[in-house]
């Protein structure tokens, strides 16, 4: 018997893909010959996937059912080119909820960091606003998380070329530090701003994130970036594990195991009941050591033994900044034992 939630994500999954087989037709119209993998990428799907909708175009078509009235293609090793649409040649219209979608996300890509070419995005915001006007309704206004006035003084900084002095919290070690450094590049990961820069004081590219940079000084002088200075790839995220970063194992239970799907993990096997063995990256010890303990009793710590140590003396010392000494006990007497008025007597009380 089949259950209601496999019926809904069943036809979910049918909804969904008849919409892609509807698109799919004017995106390969629009782009003969294009390889399969790169058709793959732009519509967000695997190779596998996309052989397999193109195999059921072949039997799609107009009424009448005979090889003249199906959609036809050729294929040219690993490229794909229509050569009959049976009539679909038009994408899909937008629906309500989907042109707003699109409208927000060409707004906050324009508001972006580091983006190059925003006339482009702007051009194409206004012509889908204009064709969408009735579907979108009011105005939609986008902010970027973090403080605007210090984003717009990086970027300025970067499209000026200006060297410019921080005052930068390292979370990573706990510190806040000054530091001059020669703007690259702005960039959002995460959904956060970041400026990436050369770094006078570490003599190496490092990334800033804006809402924890403190103050920020605009020097009367230009950056200079030296030639070995080069952005780094940031499309898996900011932090990129290495071997020789610090390697810890944490024990792990049930209500803990979110960690293994937020921080990119190098190994994790199942341990004695519920408990999971999980070993990661770390940037630092010290990082580690304030990691496990945000986290909640269901964790502890395997190795590093240093990490241990550190964690244990921690947790101790928080413990201790928490001690209060005991009041005062107190003694009651009977009633019969005491004049009147007198109702209880010291411990301390001679």
């Amino acid at each position: 018997m089949t259950r209601p939630a496999a019926r809904g994500a069943s036809s979910r999954a049918s909804a969904d893909r008849l919409a892609r087989l509807l698109n799919l037709v004017p995106y390969l119209l629009a782009r003969p010959g294009i390889e399969i993998a790169e058709a793959a990428g732009d519509l967000g799907v695997t190779e596998r996937q996309l052989r397999e909708d193109l195999e059921l175009l072949w039997v799609c078509g107009l009424p009448g059912y005979g090889p003249g009235d199906l959609i036809d293609m050729a294929f040219d090793g690993d490229r794909v080119t229509i050569t009959y649409d049976a009539g679909i040649d038009r994408p899909l219209r937008l629906t309500p909820d989907e042109a707003l979608a699109l409208v927000v996300a060409l707004r906050m890509l324009a508001e972006t960091p580091g983006v190059a070419n925003r006339e482009a995005i702007e051009r194409a915001l206004a012509k889908i606003e204009d064709a969408a006007g009735d579907l979108v309704g009011a105005p939609v206004a986008v902010r970027l998380p973090g403080d605007t006035r210090r984003v717009e003084a990086l970027r300025a900084a970067v499209e000026g070329g200006r060297a410019l002095r921080i005052t930068y919290y390292t979370a990573a070690r706990d510190e806040t530090t000054e530091r001059v450094v020669d703007p690259l590049r702005m960039l959002m990961v995460g959904g956060r701003a970041y400026v990436e820069a050369w770094c006078r004081r570490a003599e190496a590219v490092r990334l800033f994130r804006a809402d924890r940079i403190d103050a920020i000084t605009e020097l009367d002088e230009p950056a200079t970036v030296p030639p070995q200075a080069v952005p780094h790839d940031r499309t898996e995220g900011v932090f990129r594990p290495s071997p020789d970063l610090p390697l810890i194992t944490l024990r792990v239970g049930r209500s803990e195991r979110w960690i293994t799907e937020y921080y990119p993990c190098e190994r994790v096997e199942a341990g004695d009941g519920d408990l999971w063995l999980v070993s990661l990256r770390v940037t630092d010890l010290g990082w580690a050591r304030r990691f496990v303990l945000g986290l909640g009793p269901d964790v502890a710590v395997v190795a590093p033994v240093e990490l241990a140590e550190q964690v244990r003396a921690t947790a101790a010392a928080a413990l201790d900044a928490y001690a209060v000494p005991a009041p005062a006990a107190t003694v009651r007497a009977p009633a019969d034992s005491v004049p009147s008025g007198d109702t209880a007597v010291s411990a301390g009380a001679q």
